[in-house]
């Protein structure tokens, strides 16, 4: 759903060398799932047959396969821009955790290409540019796929009847302003997909007057579900509310009339990431990537703040502002956005194969998954290949699953140290080892004692489950915190100065919570119910947290563990806990600080010392890991 300027392409074939784009996956509520087709602006996500079912591709690049009956894309016509605007689960994979079996089944297109050393560059650049066609063709329209569209459950004469009953019925009305025509002037389709495409366009009147911006105009034929038209609304109401950080796309509108839906948003002229990395020659230095990397965190600590969860991050969907080596660079394409609450985890299958993160194909995941995407878009800037690849996508997730990233081949050799931690800790398949995106701002790799590093939501989440703990789970996350290094402390107490603590006695308190939280807040906020942690922080309310408490609370054995010097961190916190914090406990005991049932006491059993009854060094660091927080539900969407 992001948005495109400049060309219509081809569709990527599977078996030539290729770049580093990706063709989206998505889950349709009739059961098919398509390629990004067309361009990203024109795209209008999930449309037409439930649950982001067809999906565009963004900046740029439209990809080749359309659902059966979708228009072939087509290039704009020539002229005056100002004239003639358009109106009108594989193999290998584990089963699903989800209790419910109304979830539909997911049908993935086209092999995918193969990663891109440099002796396919050449190859991928033709292919984009429409390889060896002259101007006058390549500004024809592009053939149509050859592949044979896959079916829609339910299709033909009864399904299409079916469908038209059910559209007759939809409300398509969405309360935006009916004065497109007398507020913007429409110019020519940059780009289309399968529901809807992408213009250029300039505002007729007001402050914007004479500004060139790009329109997303999406069909209102093509919302043939009540679910279709949420995502609309969905993805209107994340641009707004999110719209003003430097590193988002711009929302300026949103217009509607009895064939269309507008979303007019700023024109990003300097293209896509994807293209600046083929441009040299696949992959970038490490100085220059930094530079990429810390405006693509920036932007995505800013939604996990606000409760939003992108999930289709990839090299296509960041533009820069213009064609400046040192522009800015945006944040595009929200269509598979969503509103996500701190403890809920979400379970459809949406997304870029090369870019997916394990447990979404599990489908139960959150803000993690987007850490993940940065670690494969880093690994690519840094090397010029994908992490994962095979020509088929189950190939790809099987790899996603069960391959680990090569840090071996060249050019890793030249790769700093801290570089290679950086993606490691990010391309980590346990999701509760990933660093956050303001942790990654802290990490050394990007460490800038200039730069204010955001706040992080995860830290509300970890003191929640401080507060709720025992003595006993307290003491040993206070002997961990002692252990950890300046390293793992920078972004600790960068968090608590963001709460600002009295000043006098250096405390912090609810106060200092809700404060932190009503600053950085936007209406993706309260859409998310973000807000409502503050409930569960209750017990601020009544005395002051120092600190040393604080950062106890704020530690995560998990993401220590990830840590290489994880077992020499571990060794010196348990010196501290067997000094302070460790005492004698029965194996019932243990089991119920660890919420176990009385199945698991054979396991425990081993965890406590014969000679005196208290934790050995297992038992501990098996306990630390009994203090995380446990996965909220997940959202199934129908």
């Amino acid at each position: 759903m992001g948005q495109c300027y400049a060309r219509n392409v081809h569709g990527v074939d599977a078996d030539a060398g290729g770049g580093v784009g990706a063709t989206t996956i998505t889950v349709s509520a009739a059961g098919g799932a398509e390629d990004a087709a067309g361009v990203g602006g024109g795209g209008g996500g999930g449309r037409g047959g439930g649950r982001r079912s067809g999906r565009p591709s963004p900046a740029g690049t439209p990809r080749g396969g359309s659902r059966a009956g979708a228009t072939p894309a087509r290039s704009s016509a020539a002229g005056s821009p100002w004239a003639g605007s358009p109106l009108g689960l594989p193999e290998g994979i584990a089963p699903s955790p989800a209790t419910s079996t109304s979830t539909p089944r997911r049908f993935f297109r086209r092999p995918f290409p193969p990663p891109s050393p440099a002796k396919h560059i050449k190859a991928s650049l033709a292919r984009r540019l429409g390889g060896q066609r002259s101007p006058a063709s390549a500004s024809q329209a592009p053939r149509p796929s050859a592949e044979a569209p896959i079916p829609e459950h339910g299709a033909g004469a009864g399904g299409a009847a079916a469908a038209g009953e059910v559209e007759r019925e939809l409300d398509k009305s969405f309360g935006y302003d009916r004065h497109f025509a007398a507020k913007y002037e429409l110019g020519k389709e940059v780009g289309r997909g399968h529901f809807g495409h992408t213009c250029l366009a300039r505002a007729r009147k007001g402050d914007m007057r004479g500004q060139v911006l790009a329109v997303k105009v999406i069909s209102k034929a093509k919302m043939t579900t009540a679910i279709s038209i949420e995502d609309v609304r969905r993805e209107v109401k994340i641009l707004k509310a999110l719209s003003g950080h430097s590193n988002l796309v711009k929302f300026y509108d949103a217009c509607e009339d009895a064939h269309n839906v507008y979303i007019i948003m700023e024109l990003c002229e300097g293209g896509e990431l994807l293209d600046r990395i083929l441009s040299r020659g696949g992959r970038y230095n490490e100085g220059d990537a930094k530079v990429i990397v810390e405006q693509i965190l920036n932007a995505v600590a800013f939604c996990h703040l606000q409760g939003v969860v992108h999930r289709d991050l990839k090299p296509e969907n960041f533009l820069f502002s213009t064609k400046d080596e040192n522009s800015p660079m945006k944040l595009i394409d929200f269509g598979l956005s969503d509103f996500i609450r701190p403890d809920e985890r979400l379970n459809d299958i949406v997304g870029s194969a090369y870019y997916v993160a394990p447990e979404v194909l599990h489908r139960s995941y959150s803000t993690e998954a987007d850490m993940w995407s940065i670690g494969v878009i880093t690994y690519i800037l840094l090397c010029g290949s994908r992490p994962f690849w095979a020509r088929t996508e189950s190939g790809i997730f099987r790899s996603v699953l069960r391959a680990d990233p090569n840090f071996d081949d060249t050019p890793w050799q030249s790769v700093s140290p801290e570089a290679k931690d950086f993606v490691k800790r990010l391309l980590n398949k346990d999701y509760r080892k990933r660093m956050t995106a303001a942790q990654a701002l802290s990490h050394p790799w990007l460490r800038d004692e200039h730069r204010q590093i955001p706040l992080d939501m995860l830290v509300f989440k970890l003191i929640k489950a401080y507060l709720r703990s025992t003595p006993l789970k307290r003491a040993a996350l206070k002997s961990l915190s002692r252990a950890i290094t300046e390293d793992e402390l920078i972004y600790i107490r960068a968090q608590y100065n963001l709460l600002e603590p009295n000043s006098r006695d250096g405390r912090i308190c609810i106060d200092n919570f809700r404060m932190a939280l009503l600053q950085n807040s936007t209406d993706a906020m309260k859409e998310s119910r973000t807000l409502e942690i503050l409930n569960a922080l209750e017990p601020l309310a009544y005395r002051r947290m120092d600190f040393e408490e604080f950062r106890a609370a704020t530690i995560s054995p998990y993401q220590l563990e990830a840590v290489a010097r994880w077992e020499e961190i571990a060794s010196t916190a348990f010196e501290y806990f067997e000094q302070e914090g460790n005492r004698a406990i029965t194996i019932e005991e243990l089991a119920q600080e660890m919420n176990l049932s009385s199945a698991a006491y054979s396991i425990v059993r081993d965890w406590i010392r014969p000679t005196d009854g208290k934790l050995s060094f297992l038992g501990y660091t098996k306990f630390l890991h009994g203090l995380t927080m446990r996965s909220g539900n997940a959202r199934r969407h129908h």
